[in-house]
């Protein structure tokens, strides 16, 4: 319809998000619709099944342009590469049922307010809403700003001063019930679908309306046998798909169920707390969390009191986390920027677990409803399975080229035949019968049943194994797999941590290291202290629970911990506080026990950790734990020893994973609230360290050494400290010792000076300081062989933050050699995949939870009942269905097969007993040919359709038939990607089934079976040749494949010769890294300002495609 639009009538929604779409405004017009109804009636139903596979068109044949204000069909197409339509009705909320309960008038203060969408989105006078639903999401116009905005959550700009003064008592009656009807439901619900439903789908799909017209087409010529077949199959296919379907429409509507019918207390502004079923939620309710072991229906900001949750459903780490109170900020800024920790930590999520709510002064745990519905964090994980994103890999491209090419063959098939039989005076039915028998052949109507079917045995395959997967079509393309990221802690490494040591220091240094090996606890000091309290441990039904590392530094201290009574009273400590005390046995303690007063809790992106406590009868303290590196930033720097980055360099290059500890007196005069981060974490006293031993899993060195050995790349990406990731990328063998690590530094624009980037080889002996966030040791001389030979890059996540922002055309460069990425936000996580992306390296696998050999050794195996070979191999299958050696084998083998049906055709002419009047050339006895009656009588018309049986017909169907039996068990390959042929029994039995068939029919003389077949029986020795023949081709097809089409040595030259080269993205690049002798410039700093340093190019390709171009 091209790309010229009305004012008004094109716009985008969910604009720079994931699931962004363009809008357009359509208006129904009646004389279209009459006429569109016309169609589909003269049509027989053809024109409704058009614009059912083309809703476009459906828009286009009922509709006519106009704004979006006025539209009644908004048409949308997706902004990726597919640009699917679809189309919504504009519906209509009406706000006047609510008249005769509340009231409601168009001068209503709440209608008159318009600071919020959802009262810009009511149209006055008559009080009503137009909105859209577009995958399960609510869309709402807004009439102030002329567009469909997202409705069922809180606002983004909303300062936290705003939302605890808006929302800190609650919602009015009227302003629920108002924004129940706008929003919607506060429900995931994921219908079941009815059988009737998926099986139309189904059986509306392009392939199977094909496969109808080729069976009605058959029945009408008495193909009887074969059209039975097919039905039969499609049926199977259509019932295993449906039967999935149905199967994964149950489970996820039980997995979401249990969540939508949750009572919650809610606290209206002047009913009070009522009990409330969760449905009814809006955004701006306010909850009050009571009790333990609470399952949230919504998002929340919690803005009093504290939480510990369970996020294990969200992020399958089942440890607890810590949620702390929005802080009332007097700043406009929005909520979710205004301070430098993730503001996820104020937030709790739907289909989380609050393990346990523990309320500040008011005694009450408050959280302000953020998103309901789909909007929720858990909505949005549902509707990612519900409508996953399309794919448009290289193979599905090439499989529609393919039927492409079927299809245009088969055109040129028809016109031939259409004039062949025009030309000899045939009935014009049987000229339409025999021209479409063409497209039927051609086109092969059992294809969707076979890509279904072998899914489906693939699905199952790696259910056993233990691998899970939520889209099943991206199980043909996963054999291109070329790079792994791994984190790791808990991947790479053994879950658990044991503590080594500790090293304390005071103002002359660092003392003498305190194993833990030995038993010994640690004496009591601020250490122990720090140790036994900094830490976000929770007692749950008398079960310390929490991160793995707190739970190690505290039990080596042998201290206990409880929960204060209601008789517990010291100024200051609050009831049922955390309280930590040592044990009986202990000694030379001068405390009682340490009250924890408040949590500033870890992130990933402060990289640290803060409390305040109170010890009984002493004084009130803050414990920071942390990064090294973080922790003495924040550190008074005369109490950080002069050795530190020596003392630190010594642990970390022995794949310890190091954390510091500090601490500050406080003033016992002011409440624990009263005192912000910032305040707490400065001017502190550095304790010391704590080395903590991290082991490597036992199958880690021989999955990585398989992986390398087998061409697939590995990437480390983990939040630890740069040097230990360098050290444990080493001892895992992911960097080899031969191999050289080149430390890249970036730095941020600081006042006149630009931002900067450094390279500098990393040698284990010599000791030097670089930069404050890492601690390596640089080697100062390079030689010669430092630059040709093998390196990786490593790198904090600072740095790899600078070079995305500064050094752009660097990037693609940096992520050929790039093996190690430290210090890791998860945000930079997600970029850095998205960057590997972008360099065509998109088939990898992300952050693995889990190093499991059996699922990287059944990864992507062609879809058979054929197991995987046991080993990788340094390639990969072909990615391409249109690749030189697949082409080249299906054309050899047509060739082949061509010159064995002509051969068959033209020997048999030559055959004495050959004769074109007869229609037997044996008795039944089938005497030699010496003693052969030959029977002059005429040939024998079979059926009427006017075909004759002859010795060539009977000749040329046992070659072909045959001949499909051996390209089968030719085709299916076995190693290196899957276990050999034999050991595929189902494959092997139906093959000798087949086969045994067919040799009875050969050599069997039953001459009704023959002219039921209409086929003619021939002599003993023909049929021999005829198998002699079948040999033939077997031997030289099973030689071809082994010696040219697997023969990667052969391609490997064939390439060389004709200078073949990747398009790849990746390839390119790694030819230009090669090619450039400066790269890396060791020892050398680039600025940003330099020419050379510019943002440079934007590479992009969204179509996942394998980084490696097939043969």
């Amino acid at each position: 319809m091209g790309d010229h639009f009305e004012k008004g009538q094109h716009a985008l929604l969910n604009e720079g998000e994931e699931n962004e779409m363009e809008l357009f405004g359509y208006r129904t017009q009646g004389f279209r619709k009459t006429l569109c109804l016309a169609g589909s009636i003269f049509s027989f139903g053809i024109l409704p099944l058009v614009f059912y596979w083309r809703p476009a068109w459906h828009v286009w044949a009922n509709c006519v342009p106009c704004s979006l204000q006025e539209a009644d069909v908004v048409l949308l197409r997706t902004t990726d590469e597919f640009h699917t339509y679809s189309w919504k009705k504009v519906m209509w909320i009406y706000l006047s049922s609510l008249n005769s309960t509340f009231g409601v008038t168009p001068d209503h203060p709440l209608i008159t307010d318009e600071e919020d969408i959802i009262n810009r989105a009511i149209r006055k006078p008559d009080l009503k809403v137009r909105c859209i639903k577009v995958q399960k999401i609510r869309y709402v116009w807004n009439n102030l700003e002329g567009q469909f905005q997202k409705i069922g959550s809180l606002e983004d700009w909303l300062s936290s001063a705003k939302i605890h003064l808006k929302f800190g008592s609650g919602l009015t009656r009227e302003e629920q019930e108002i924004r129940r009807l706008i929003c919607g439901p506060n429900t995931i619900d994921v219908e079941i679908t009815p059988i009737w439903k998926l099986l139309i789908k189904e059986v509306l799909n392009p392939f199977y309306i094909f496969q109808l017209f080729s069976v009605c087409l058959w029945f009408s010529e008495d193909y009887k046998e074969y059209a039975f077949a097919i039905i039969i199959m499609s049926i199977m296919s259509i019932a295993l798909t449906v039967y999935d379907l149905r199967e994964q429409s149950v489970k996820l509507h039980h997995l979401v169920e249990s969540h939508n019918s949750i009572t919650v207390s809610v606290c209206g502004r002047r009913a009070g707390v009522q009990e409330l079923e969760s449905r009814f939620l809006v955004p701006g309710d306010l909850l009050i969390l009571t009790g333990n072991k609470v399952q949230m229906p919504c998002d929340a900001i919690l803005i009093d009191g504290s939480c510990v949750v369970d996020e294990g459903m969200l992020t399958g780490e089942s440890i607890p986390v810590t949620k702390t109170p929005l802080p009332k900020m007097e700043s406009s800024m929005p909520w979710k920027t205004q301070s430098e920790a993730d503001y996820k930590r104020h937030v709790l999520f739907c289909g989380t677990e609050v393990i346990q709510a523990k309320g500040a002064c008011s005694g009450t745990v408050r959280a302000v409803v953020l998103q309901t519905g789909f909007n929720t964090a858990k909505g949005d994980l549902v509707r990612s399975i519900l409508y996953p994103k399309p794919m448009n890999f290289k193979l599905y491209r090439d499989a529609i080229r393919f039927l492409l090419c079927l299809v245009g063959t088969a055109t040129i098939g028809m016109i031939y035949t259409l004039c062949v039989y025009v030309l000899s005076g045939e009935p014009p039915e049987e000229v339409v019968k025999k021209a479409l028998d063409v497209i039927t052949i051609a086109v092969p109507p059992a294809l969707p049943a076979a890509l279904t079917t072998g899914i489906i045995y693939a699905q199952k395959r790696l259910k056993k194994r233990g691998i899970f997967c939520i889209s099943p079509q991206r199980i043909n393309v996963c054999g291109q797999l070329n790079l792994v990221c791994f984190d790791k802690t808990g991947t790479l490494t053994r879950d658990g941590l044991d503590l080594w040591g500790a090293v304390p220091c005071d103002r002359s240094g660092f003392q003498e290291v305190h194993s833990f090996v030995s038993g010994r606890s640690l004496p009591w000091g601020p250490l122990c202290a720090a140790m036994a309290s900094c830490h976000s441990l929770i007692l749950l039904d008398g079960t310390i629970q929490g991160d793995p590392l707190d739970l190690k530094m505290f039990e080596a201290t042998t201290w206990e911990m409880a929960v204060s009574g209601d008789d517990f009273h010291i100024k200051g400590v609050p009831a049922h506080a955390m309280v930590v005390k040592p044990c009986k046995t202990a000694s030379q303690v001068p405390v009682e026990g340490i009250a924890i007063l408040h949590l500033f809790p870890f992130s990933s992106a402060l990289q640290r950790m803060t409390v305040i406590v109170q010890e009984m009868g002493g004084d009130r303290l803050a414990f920071m734990k942390g990064a090294p590196e973080r922790v003495a930033s924040f550190c008074q720097p005369e109490t950080v020893p002069t050795s530190f980055v020596s003392e630190l360099q010594i642990y970390t290059t022995q794949g310890f994973r190091v954390i510091a500890l500090a601490y500050k007196k406080l003033e016992m005069d002011h409440h624990t609230t009263a005192f912000t981060r910032d305040k707490v974490e400065s001017d502190l006293i550095f304790l010391g360290l704590l080395i903590l031993e991290n082991r490597l899993k036992e199958e880690t060195k021989p999955v990585l050494e398989e992986l390398i050995s087998a061409r697939i790349r590995t990437v480390m990406i983990t939040g630890d400290n740069l040097q230990t990731a360098i050290t444990v990328a080493r001892k895992s063998g992911m960097v080899s010792e031969s191999q050289q690590v080149i430390l890249i530094e970036a730095n941020e624009i600081t006042g006149s000076s630009s931002a900067s980037v450094s390279w500098k080889l990393v040698e284990e002996k010599s000791i030097a300081y670089s930069n404050q966030d890492n601690y390596i040791n640089i080697k100062e001389e390079v030689s010669d062989h430092g630059r040709e030979g093998s390196y990786h890059f490593a790198l904090s996540g600072k740095s790899f933050q600078v070079i995305s922002q500064h050094f752009s055309s660097l990037l693609p460069k940096i992520l050929i050699n790039g093996t190690i990425f430290a210090r890791m936000s998860p945000g930079q996580k997600s970029s850095l995949v998205e960057e590997f992306q972008k360099l065509d390296v998109p088939q990898m696998s992300q952050f693995c939870a889990e190093l499991r050999t059996t699922g990287l050794e059944h990864m992507g195996r062609e879809m058979n009942l054929n197991g995987a070979y046991p080993k990788l191999v340094p390639f990969r299958p072909a990615g391409r269905l249109i690749s030189p050696p697949l082409l080249l084998s299906v054309i050899l083998n047509i060739l082949l097969s061509l010159a064995m049906h002509i051969v068959g055709f033209i020997l048999v002419q030559r055959q004495p007993w050959y004769s074109m009047e007869m229609h037997s050339a044996c008795t039944v006895q089938n005497e030699s040919i010496s003693k052969l009656t030959i029977s002059p009588t005429a040939p024998e018309k079979i059926g009427s359709n006017g075909a004759f049986t002859s010795f060539e017909n009977t000749t040329i169907w046992f070659l072909g038939t045959i001949n499909c039996i051996i390209v089968a068990l030719i085709f299916s390959k076995g190693k290196p990607f899957r276990q050999p042929i034999y050991k595929n029994y189902m494959f092997v039995l139906v093959l000798v089934i087949q086969l045994g068939v067919c040799l009875f029919i050969l050599f069997a003389d039953i001459p009704e079976l023959y002219r039921r077949l209409d086929l003619l029986c021939t002599p003993l020795l023909w049929r021999v040749y005829i198998i002699i023949m079948l040999s033939s081709n077997f031997i030289v097809s099973l030689v071809v494949e082994e010696a040219i089409i697997e023969n990667r040595a052969l391609w490997t030259t064939f390439k060389r010769c004709f200078g073949y080269q990747s398009k790849s993205q990746y390839r390119i690049w790694q030819r230009a890294v090669a090619d450039d002798p400066s790269w890396p410039p060791l020892n050398q700093t680039s600025y940003s300002d330099m020419p050379e340093c510019g943002r440079g190019v934007s590479y992009s390709n969204p179509v996942f495609e394998s980084n490696e171009e097939q043969l």
